[in-house]
């Protein structure tokens, strides 16, 4: 399919197809997983295997990354999706009625795994159907919605069993599995969602998927992967530490829980409000615009982390994380999608969440071997570093991979300064 060829959804159509089931499971994975350390120790598990349990969720990402590529190539976009949600249902149901800590674990390792193959379909649903001159703005909105997903999750799960704890009389006026039975419901919500309501077909047919191995397109591009790809991790690896560092260092300036979560929350909705805005800047003035400045913004706020001695500070380096991390919602994302060849297209896309997911999961590991050597904001410093050297990564090589990295690479590629084909 030619890219002249792609056609240019209405809102309404991506919103019911994309971007409805996105929220309502990524609001439902949002919702259990502040609860999935607690619900482990009361199932036995210490502090540190609780902790170890709910970072099965990132780990499971990362081993189900490449799997979901290939499943979503052999059956479609949307049968993943369904089967995902089945999947997903059936995790959650060992997870509400574990009896051991090792079986939830176990229900959390699956979770991560299914949520790869989620992310992936949709993600390469919108690849293949948005023109790439408004690509960076459907997929910075599945981005977004993703995240929107995850910033009300908790706030429904806490409800639902503040609400459900005081109505079956459970001890404290709490019950647990309660966010666990919620996300349960809207993975049900999503399932519906997704079988209701149809893809919407691209000119001519889907692009005939071929059965390319993830170690072929590696040998095929390692290159890229060696360049372009260690960006990706160090992309993942900020991202994530950015997660774990605000907390943490609220907590060793002394302040109480709900200051930290003051501070995490103001991060978390500018995180939310800069997606669409940075969609749209990288369709107009192409990727780099956004991809540089956001590691730039976000790898320098984590450097002046450790200059923050007050509430007020922290609040404002937490500002700044949330505007750089925001506007890059979805540069991963579409910087994948326009080089991935269209009949591999999701292999591809699985391979670049491989590089993204490994760096997220390295990323608090770094943290956490820094605070237990005692060298806390050194391993914050360092981390904000590897924001600025995958800044300079992606200057020097998104020119290389893709025509849509500036305006400048555009029009040496034949396509007008807002992406557009030329008329002929």
């Amino acid at each position: 399919m030619s890219e002249a060829a792609r056609p240019r959804l209405a809102f309404r159509q991506m919103f019911a197809a994309v971007y409805l089931p996105t929220t309502l499971y990524e609001s439902g994975m949002g919702a259990i997983t502040p609860v999935i350390p607690l619900l482990a120790m009361q199932l036995g598990a210490t502090p540190a295997l609780a902790a170890l349990a709910v970072s099965l969720l990132g780990i499971g990402q990362v081993i189900g990354d490449v799997p979901a590529g290939h499943l979503a190539a052999r059956l479609g976009d949307r049968k993943a999706m369904l089967y995902g949600a089945a999947v997903t249902l059936a995790a959650l149901v060992v997870a509400a009625f574990a009896r051991h800590w090792l079986w939830l674990a176990a229900a959390t390792l699956l979770l991560g795994a299914v949520s790869a193959v989620f992310a992936l379909a949709r993600q390469a649903y919108l690849s293949e159907i948005a023109p790439p001159e408004s690509r960076s703005t459907a997929l910075s909105m599945l981005g977004g919605m993703q995240r929107a997903g995850a910033l009300a999750g908790p706030f429904l799960g806490g409800f639902a069993i503040t609400v459900l704890g005081g109505w079956l009389g459970h001890p404290g006026g709490e019950w647990l599995p309660a966010a666990i039975w919620l996300a349960a419901l809207l993975t049900v919500a999503t399932g519906v969602v997704v079988a209701a309501v149809p893809d919407v077909e691209a000119p001519g047919g889907r692009v005939v998927a071929s059965h390319t191995p993830a170690s072929a397109i590696l040998r095929r591009n390692w290159r890229m992967f060696a360049t372009l790809g260690v960006a990706f991790v160090l992309v993942g690896a900020l991202r994530q530490t950015r997660n774990i560092v605000l907390p943490l260092w609220a907590d060793y300036l002394g302040l109480n829980a709900a200051s930290a979560s003051y501070i995490f929350g103001i991060s978390m909705v500018l995180d939310v409000a800069l997606f669409y805005p940075g969609g749209r800047l990288m369709d107009r003035r192409g990727r780099m615009w956004v991809a540089v400045p956001s590691m730039v913004v976000l790898g320098g706020a984590l450097m002046l982390l450790p200059l923050a001695h007050s509430f007020w500070a922290l609040a404002l380096v937490a500002l700044v994380m949330g505007m750089g991390n925001g506007v890059g919602s979805g540069m991963l994302m579409t910087i994948s999608a326009d080089m991935a060849p269209a009949s591999e297209r999701s292999q591809f896309l699985s391979v670049c969440r491989l590089f993204a997911d490994s760096g997220g999961a390295a990323g608090p590991l770094v943290i956490a071997a820094a605070v237990s050597a005692g060298a806390f904001s050194t391993g914050v410093v360092a981390m904000g570093a590897a924001g600025l050297l995958a800044a300079a990564i992606l200057a020097r090589t998104l020119p290389r991979h893709t025509p849509h990295a500036s305006r400048r690479t555009r029009v040496a590629a034949g396509l007008t300064r807002s992406g557009h084909p030329r008329e002929t």
